[in-house]
């Protein structure tokens, strides 16, 4: 199915988006790039909707004048003073809403981008990249990662437009009231700022240390709760509570620590700012007092006010930078993935309407990265159409990698594989496993109907199409006898459902696509007797005219194929059918010998 025009932004977004992804500022001008006007006529329009912080003290300081003045300045400047506080005040509702609006559109809008753009990438980036990353992580990146960026912005935005806007007004209106007391500020403002800042650290430590508890708290729940059968099990639930109840002490220990550090240094933060505050109330009434400096009573009230707006602007600034530096790691961290180019590029090549399944191994290696070691060696095979081969041999011989040469995961590291007399790096592959099944031990189901898992990439499906798939998987009896039918949901990896249902849906899954070669990796283990068998001969029937590689570890369920690869240390050691290598007494004996 062709990739949707939003598909096709996402994917050129990322590769612009990867060629700036080692400089996270630009990344991020890149994100924003359509909403720079809305960004721009937000921050205008902050401007407005912050005016109150600074104007009010103007005001107050001005009606305590008016007082002051014992009738000298008329009652019309008072209610003009009240009528403006009062417009100043009200514009704060509609510029605060339009503002919001604004931002967060552009936001909004970087966030789904993005996360677009991740999962755009997640699906292009080859399967060796999943095998060295977990799937926790890569989530994070996702969502946590972006979340941060997001608050980056919002901080970029709104914070520090706030702190700056601030800081620009107390000095602006001191300089033009009274510029001598600019000295009492230049004197005082970085002290103050220094030492709230020394009696929040301590409290920013403890909150670490507590979240630490916290997530090593939620760890030891979370692994409680998986092992409950094991536990139950082996009867153990004293030695789980103990372990539990140990955590929740050193859990109550670090509340108890950060309770009280926070009520100390709070009270200490606290009390340092009223005493900065209190010391510039005194020192500008002592000013006005004795005029040293021509200061009115209501300049008392403005100077304290314009201190305390800058102390708070400077203790605003030095809050950000950590949250900033916090924002540009996660940009980082989410430019692992965006600047990835271990990608599957299928752009440009070879599509194919129709697959016959003959597949030629000329001389292939492979090496995984990192590692001194070839997992194959000079394998050199052919494979007719319908055919069916099994590879067998030793764990970490091969096998696996086989498998993913052939699906496409993985690139002969020298070599190559021909399908149909085409090399498989020279196709799109996206066409050519349209005509690929796969059936493994571990069958992934996602928590929906049955219908959505059977017919999952495909449209249109009918009722009897579905049906007969279900039947030749020798799952349409048990379908049938759930609550809904094909409707019925089976929760999460399909946890309703026993493994060897599972894995006969698997199989409808397989067959309703019909397709040309067929992937079978332990299909059949970890199963019962009776489950096997109706697999193994649902297995039967999805393997009939088509080109099938079978890995298996149970020589039983290999015995009926046309062909038998023995592999070694990565390289084929045999090949024949079952009886032809028994009678060998090779590699394939002893190991069926062991089985035996």
């Amino acid at each position: 199915m062709p990739m949707t025009n939003q598909s096709l932004a996402a994917r050129r977004s990322s590769a612009t988006a990867k060629s700036t992804a080692q400089n996270p500022m630009r990344l991020l001008l890149i994100l924003y790039r359509e909403d720079w006007g809305k960004l721009a006529l937000a921050s205008l329009i902050y401007i407005i909707k912050h005016s109150p912080v600074w104007i009010m003290p103007l005001i107050t300081a001005d009606i305590i004048n008016i007082i002051a003045s014992q009738g000298q300045i008329g009652l019309g400047r008072l209610w003009f003073d009240g009528f403006l506080l009062l417009i100043v005040l009200l514009q704060n509702i509609p510029t605060q809403y339009v503002y919001i609006r604004l931002l967060s559109r552009a936001i909004r809008r970087m966030e789904s981008k993005l996360r677009s753009m991740l999962a755009q990438q997640l699906q292009l980036i080859s399967i060796g990249f999943y095998n060295q990353r977990s799937s926790g992580v890569l989530q994070a990146k996702v969502l946590r990662d972006v979340e941060i960026i997001e608050q980056l912005t919002r901080n970029v935005f709104q914070s520090f437009p706030a702190a700056i806007l601030n800081l620009l007004a107390a000095i602006i209106v001191v300089a033009f009231r009274s510029p001598w007391f600019l000295v009492f500020f230049v004197a005082t403002v970085p002290l103050a700022a220094i030492v709230l800042r020394t009696t929040r650290n301590p409290i920013q430590s403890s909150n670490s240390a507590f979240r630490h508890q916290v997530e090593r708290l939620a760890a030891r729940l979370s692994e409680m709760i998986q092992l409950i059968p094991i536990t139950r099990a082996h009867a153990a639930e004293e030695e789980e509570m103990r372990k539990l109840d140990r955590r929740l002490v050193q859990f109550q220990h670090a509340g108890l620590r950060l309770d009280a550090v926070n009520s100390l240094f709070g009270a200490a933060s606290w009390v340092s700012f009223n005493l900065f505050n209190g010391l510039c109330l005194v020192v500008a009434a002592w000013a006005c007092y004795t005029q040293f400096l021509p200061l009115a009573v209501g300049d008392v009230v403005l100077m304290t006010s314009y201190f305390s707006i800058l102390t708070g602007a400077v203790m605003e600034l030095a809050n950000l930078a950590p949250q900033i530096s916090k924002g540009l790691e996660s940009v980082q961290s989410v430019s692992e993935i965006l600047d990835n180019d271990d990608i599957e590029d299928n752009e440009g090549k070879q599509r194919l309407n129709q697959v016959a399944g003959r597949f030629q191994f000329n001389n292939v290696h492979f090496s995984y990265p990192d590692t001194q070691r070839s997992s194959l060696y000079d394998v050199t095979l052919e494979v007719q159409p319908g055919e069916t081969i099994a590879f067998v041999g030793p764990s970490g011989s091969g096998k696996s990698t086989l498998l993913n040469l052939v699906i496409g995961f993985l690139q002969p590291s020298a070599g190559t594989i021909l399908l149909d007399g085409h090399d498989l790096q020279t196709i799109d592959l996206r066409s050519y496993r349209r005509h690929i099944s796969v059936v493994s031990q571990e069958t992934l189901l996602f928590d929906g109907s049955v219908r959505d898992n059977i017919c999952y990439g495909l449209n249109d499906v009918s009722e009897a199409t579905i049906e007969q798939a279900l039947r030749d998987a020798n799952a349409l009896e048990f379908v049938l006898d759930m609550p809904d039918g094909l409707d019925t949901l089976i929760g999460e990896r399909g946890t309703r459902l026993s493994g060897g249902q599972r894995q006969r849906l698997a199989i409808a899954r397989a067959l309703i696509r019909n397709p040309r070669v067929l992937i079978l990796d332990e299909a059949t283990s970890a199963l019962d007797s009776i489950s096997e068998g109706l697999i193994q001969e649902a297995l039967e029937r999805l393997m009939q005219g088509r080109t099938t590689f079978v890995v298996a570890h149970r020589l039983s369920t290999v015995r009926n194929a046309d062909r038998i690869v023995v592999i070694e240390h990565g390289q084929i050691v045999e090949v024949g059918s079952h009886q032809a290598l028994i009678e060998q007494h090779g590699a394939y004996a002893q190991l069926q010998a062991l089985q035996a």
